[in-house]
């Protein structure tokens, strides 16, 4: 069994300050897990799809992809983000390892097309989210795009729930087997799984006590990597307060993710 990749870091990057307390944290923190996951610091740089038009969406591509390259030389971790058009990908691509494709934008084919693109020619990944709006089955299609450019290790499926309406998500614990199948490795959302769209009204809602035997199950149902929101203070966070997961919780959330896959690896 080879490393595992965790993707941990801020829904938005609302500060350098804010990133390097998240970085600082998971460098002390998870160390000892060096020999056995590979961590990803996630920020987004804009958050395009918020309920609200007051909501706070980030710093922007520049001001964002700044912070995300500082985090990098401070602490070597590899850096993940989210583009949201096609113009955007080349100039992520530049800056970090893996480059992430909204639920939203995933059945968009010049999205796609343009981030395996960008990917192939600056040595990245590429990580799809499977919108909520997609059967497991659908995503071969995602596979199919991006392998105009990319190899299957250099792309990432992720889980993060269906939508059936009424601000809930359901996470289909056969979809990481589904996805497996096509070749590439599959990414369980921890905390967006557990979002309720809209829920507050204003805002999105969340079901944080979900969070960790939500991830436990994917685990043990065979997705390859976990995707997590952190958060010093979720309650003060200025993206997903409710779907985030305190720091805190995260070494052993982490711990028990590694102990789970080892296991079904017979160690």
């Amino acid at each position: 069994m080879g490393k595992i990749d965790f993707f941990i870091g801020p829904c938005v990057l609302e500060s350098k300050e804010l990133a390097f307390t998240v970085a600082d944290f998971l460098k002390k923190e998870l160390a000892f897990l060096d020999s056995k996951i590979n961590i990803s610091f996630k920020g987004s740089y804009d958050k395009a799809n918020r309920s609200s038009i007051d909501s706070y969406r980030g710093p922007g591509i520049d001001a964002g992809l700044k912070i995300l390259e500082q985090v990098n030389k401070e602490f070597g971790f590899q850096t993940i983000t989210d583009y949201h058009s096609p113009a955007e990908a080349q100039i992520v691509a530049k800056v970090v390892d893996t480059l992430q494709v909204p639920a939203f934008l995933c059945r968009q084919t010049d999205m796609i097309l343009a981030g395996a693109k960008a990917c192939s020619e600056n040595g990245a990944r590429l990580k799809v989210k499977k919108g909520q709006f997609l059967s497991p089955a659908d995503t071969k299609n995602i596979v199919d795009k991006a392998r105009n450019y990319l190899n299957f290790e250099d792309i990432l499926l992720t889980e993060r729930g269906t939508s059936f309406g009424y601000n809930n998500l359901v996470v289909d614990m056969g979809s990481f087997q589904i996805m497996k199948s096509f070749g590439v490795k599959t990414i369980h959302d921890c905390t967006h799984c557990v979002q309720m769209p809209g829920g507050l009204g204003g805002t999105t809602g969340g079901k944080r006590e979900q969070i960790i035997p939500l991830a436990r199950a994917a685990a043990a149902a065979g997705a390859d990597g976990f995707f997590i929101e952190a958060h010093p203070d979720p309650a003060k966070a200025l993206s997903d307060s409710t779907n985030q997961l305190p720091l805190t919780q995260i070494k052993s959330l982490v711990t028990d993710l590694v102990q789970i896959k080892e296991l079904l690896n017979g160690k």
